[in-house]
């Protein structure tokens, strides 16, 4: 840098120091426009004149200081050149042509002259200054000079948000300064005069600097001098104007003002290096966070469907049966509730939580971070087998829970006829040992004794015409004990019992015949009419006592044809009642006979049959009850022809919607699969035709819920079969499921993708030309391609492969070694080779600007230059700094930002 000291000394030249100007060329054309208002003919305002005066002369010297000279009197230092020269080369960093050395008026004319052109050759346009002016003390012409070197070197390259010098300044001012109260900063005059903005400037950067709530808008002189005080002390700007001055004036000198905010802004740019690189760290951060905060919804949300997964499977594998049917009936309702209200939300929630995995899976592609490992026991791959486990589960439970009611149906029935039979049994064994151990025969006369032997042989026929009923009570017992009805040990006690006396009542029989055969030889006369009515009134009694048992038995049927079976067969026995009343027309005609005998005779009789106790009143009451149950009969059968018609109707009302629904579901399938891999028009469209096709399918959710109700109608009624269709609301829910959650899988791939296209910057040409080269090579149009065809793929974009960079372009797209190339997996990897993101080292550089230069930072440090909340996730995730330079509570923020892109553990 040449020596430019006093006129009168010698000068030396010695090598240019560095500077801290701003250098380089611009047009000064918008700058100079803004100074039209530059009175060359006139004498500034003397207050202004005052003010420039000040300020620039304190500008000046804050650059001359450097080396090591000053300037007094403005006007009058700048009049040889020198001091103008040496101040060009401190604020420009350049080398200007040599001064000339003598100290004629002609020769300061040569030194100011190449000081103009230097200020002109940086594109600065000096409008009527010339260097006789300055040569001679004009003080108007030297202001304005050091005006325009001020806006060219100082303000110039001012920029906020393409706004430039003047404005730029300006914004950058109002940022800064927006938070305060008091402050409105719309100019550089009026707005600076109570002292306010300047100390909102300081207190701002340096906040220690500043007791800001403590200053009075309306005390503007201990405003100003405080900021102008504390910025000389500690900020190294120099006392450009007195608080006075400003305050004293109506419109205090814009150019004096702007040149002392200018030396504000450039004293705090190291600060604006760090707003930048602290808002890159926060970009960094906000990642991070939105991504762990879906890693930890992920995780909450996969252990509550796993929880409610364990809770479920060991309620459907409970496969114990109960007692009656009304609680196998309310495990059944029990289950249509699980399928109806809790299953399908857990499908939903399944469905979203594969769609957040894949999404979140995606967002941390496109930020350069690893992928996302769910804890151990949660992968979505557990969570698919754990739904499995619970399908598995589910499968046939409901077929078990039907033939467990049709079970204990069949079990009611059977017993109920056990005890109706049962009661019928012990209803005519009651009396009948008493009977067999009377000695009456002892005592009888000899017609006593026909009668008793007679009667004996008329019981001997009734007993053997129970033999079948016993016989049928104990198969009942049987097949009860076989179905493993729950009160079998009752039924089984209740047979014994009956079993035991029957084998009684058979010994007691034979030996009341003996008894009654020994005195057989005494008898001569026996009533052959009474006989005979005993002998064909006892199996008419027991024929009445079964149609009776007949009429009333409890019938199940489940078609149509069963009842129609049952109808014909009460038919049948129907027809055979005119020969029954015929029978017991000839049997009270025996009976009638053997009174008309007695009478005709002057016969006195005991009164009552001695053979029988089948009297004609109880032949005629029997017969009265069979005439009372037939018609009962009737309405019962056809009651229940109506009810099997109903289901008949119900399985084909049920079957005609199956047979629409199912199709439907098949054909919605088959059109999604041809969607996903034609995918014609913009991402955008494609989306939004998914979207509306998605909408299509959830409007026709009502047509499943009318077959849910016609299903819910036919297990109501207990139908088990369906021959009119080959769909079962089983198959109907699955396929439901799948369409569902096929559409959006489908739906979420089109996101990412344009989550992809978006964060990537992958135009819409460059998406469709991917989709149209992947469903090229898609020869089996699967979705994906294995390696062959992902190979051809690449040559045909370009690619130039050995195995090798095949082999690693495959670990990258195929992770997991599966052979297959899905499309999200193509489009991450040509993203990633046409693109560029945010890296470990930017982000480390970033916070290095934050650190000023130091190898690691501090809490402090930290909480200064970024926001509360991301501050303290640095600083609960940074390890102790442990560099030889470390100093107590240094962080090291390199190994966390490598951390943040999975390039080492903290």
């Amino acid at each position: 840098m040449v020596d430019y000291h006093a006129a009168n000394q010698s000068y030396q030249y010695g090598p240019s120091s560095g500077s801290n100007g701003a250098g380089g060329g611009g047009s000064m054309g918008d700058y100079m426009a803004q100074e039209d208002d530059w009175d060359r003919d006139l004498l500034l305002d003397p207050a202004w004149e005052k003010q420039q005066r000040k300020t620039f002369t304190a500008w000046c010297n804050s650059h001359l200081r450097k080396a090591g000279t000053q300037i007094e009197n403005i006007d009058e230092d700048f009049r040889d050149g020198l001091k103008l020269m040496l101040l060009l080369e401190v604020i420009s960093g350049e080398r200007l042509p040599k001064p000339e050395r003598g100290k004629m008026r002609v020769h300061k004319i040569n030194n100011v002259n190449k000081a103009l052109d230097f200020i002109a050759s940086k594109g600065v346009k000096l409008v009527s200054i010339g260097a006789e002016e300055i040569v001679d003390g004009n003080a108007k012409m030297t202001l304005g000079m050091i005006w325009t070197i001020i806006l060219r070197f100082a303000i110039q390259d001012i920029s906020v948000e393409e706004t430039s010098a003047k404005e730029g300044l300006l914004l950058w001012c109002q940022r800064k300064t927006a938070p305060y109260k008091n402050v409105n900063v719309q100019n550089f005059h009026i707005s600076w005069k109570d002292g306010l903005a300047f100390n909102a400037l300081i207190h701002r950067h340096r906040p220690e600097l500043i007791e800001y709530d403590k200053l009075r808008k309306d005390d503007p002189v201990t405003n100003l001098n405080n900021a102008f005080e504390v910025a000389e002390k500690y900020l190294d700007i120099p006392k450009m104007l007195d608080a006075e001055d400003i305050v004293n004036t109506a419109r205090p000198d814009e150019k004096a003002i702007m040149t002392y905010v200018s030396s504000f802004y450039h004293a705090f740019s190291g600060a604006q290096k760090a707003e930048t690189a602290a808002n890159r760290i926060c970009k960094v951060l906000a990642v991070n966070q939105e991504n762990e905060h879906l890693m930890e919804d992920y995780e909450r949300l996969a252990s509550d469907l796993l929880e409610w997964i364990r809770r479920t499977i060991p309620w459907l594998e409970d496969r114990v049966p109960q007692k009656t049917i009304q609680e196998m009936q309310q495990k059944l309702e029990d289950f249509r509730d699980y399928r109806r209200v809790h299953k399908p939300p857990k499908v939903q929630e399944k469905c979203q939580l594969e769609i957040n995995f894949n999404t979140l899976q995606t967002k941390l592609r496109l930020s350069n971070r690893p992928a996302f490992m769910p804890s151990e026991g949660r992968m979505v791959s557990d969570i698919n087998n754990a739904w499995g486990c619970l399908e598995q589960a589910e499968k046939g439970y409901e077929e078990w829970l039907l033939n467990e009611i049709r079970r204990l149906e069949r079990l009611d029935h059977l017993a109920e006829k056990f005890r109706q039979k049962a009661s019928i049994h012990e209803a005519w064994t009651d009396g009948k040992e008493a009977m067999l151990k009377h000695r009456d025969y002892e005592t009888a006369t000899l017609s006593d004794i026909k009668a008793l032997i007679r009667k004996h042989e008329a019981f001997e026929s009734d007993l053997a015409a129970h033999q079948d009923r016993v016989e049928q009570i104990a198969a009942i017992a049987q097949e009860l004990n076989e179905l493993d009805y729950y009160d079998s040990h009752d039924v089984n006690t209740r047979c014994q019992k009956i079993c035991d006396q029957w084998d009684a009542l058979g010994s007691l029989t034979h030996s009341r015949r003996e008894a009654l055969e020994k005195t057989e030889k005494q008898l001569e006369t026996i009533d052959q009419l009474h006989l005979e009515y005993a002998k064909r009134a006892a199996p008419f009694n027991n024929w009445m006592e079964s149609a009776m048992e007949d009429l009333q038995d409890m019938f199940i049927v489940h078609t149509t044809e069963e009842i129609e079976g049952l109808i014909s067969a009460h038919d049948q026995f129907k027809s055979t009642l005119p020969d029954a009343d015929r029978e017991r027309e000839a049997i009270l005609a025996i009976h009638k006979e053997a009174q008309r005998i007695a009478e005709s005779n002057h016969i006195k009789l005991s009164g009552s049959n001695p053979y029988t106790t089948v009297t004609p009143q109880i032949i005629n009451s029997k017969w009265e009850k069979v005439q009372q149950l037939v018609p009962k009969r009737d309405h019962a059968l056809l009651e229940e022809q109506s009810k099997q018609q109903s289901n008949e109707h119900l399985r084909r009302q049920f079957a005609s919607q199956a047979n629409i629904v199912g199709p439907w579901i098949q054909t919605k399938m088959e059109e999604i699969g041809r969607i996903s891999i034609e995918m014609n028009g913009t991402l955008e469209d494609q989306l939004s035709h998914l979207k509306q096709y998605e909408r299509s399918i959830v409007d026709y959710k009502p047509n499943l819920d009318l077959l849910e109700q016609q299903h819910q109608l036919i297990q109501e009624a207990l139908i088990f079969d369906n021959k009119h269709t080959n769909y079962t609301m089983e198959h109907i829910r699955v396929g439901w499921e799948q369409l569902l959650t096929t559409i959006a899988r489908t739906i979420n791939e089109v996101e990412n993708q344009i989550l992809t296209r978006d964060a990537k910057g992958i135009s819409q040409e460059q998406m469709q030309e991917f989709r149209a080269s992947f469903n090229h090579f898609d020869k089996k149009q699967t979705g994906s391609m294995d390696s062959d065809d992902f190979r051809a793929l690449l040559i045909s974009t370009g690619y130039s492969l050995g195995d090798a960079e095949f082999n690693r372009i495959m670990s990258v797209v195929d992770p997991n070694h599966s052979g297959l190339v899905t499309f999200q997996a193509f489009i991450d990897f040509m993203s990633r080779e046409t693109t560029d993101t945010d890296t470990a080292d930017q982000v480390i550089a970033s916070f290095k600007v934050l650190a000023g230069d130091k190898n690691f930072i501090t809490a402090e440090e930290l909480r200064r230059e970024l926001p509360p909340d991301q501050a303290e996730y640095c600083i609960a995730r940074m390890a102790p700094y442990q560099g030889p330079d470390a100093v107590p509570g240094a962080l090291d923020y390199k190994s966390f930002s490598t951390a943040l892109y999975g390039e080492s553990d903290l």
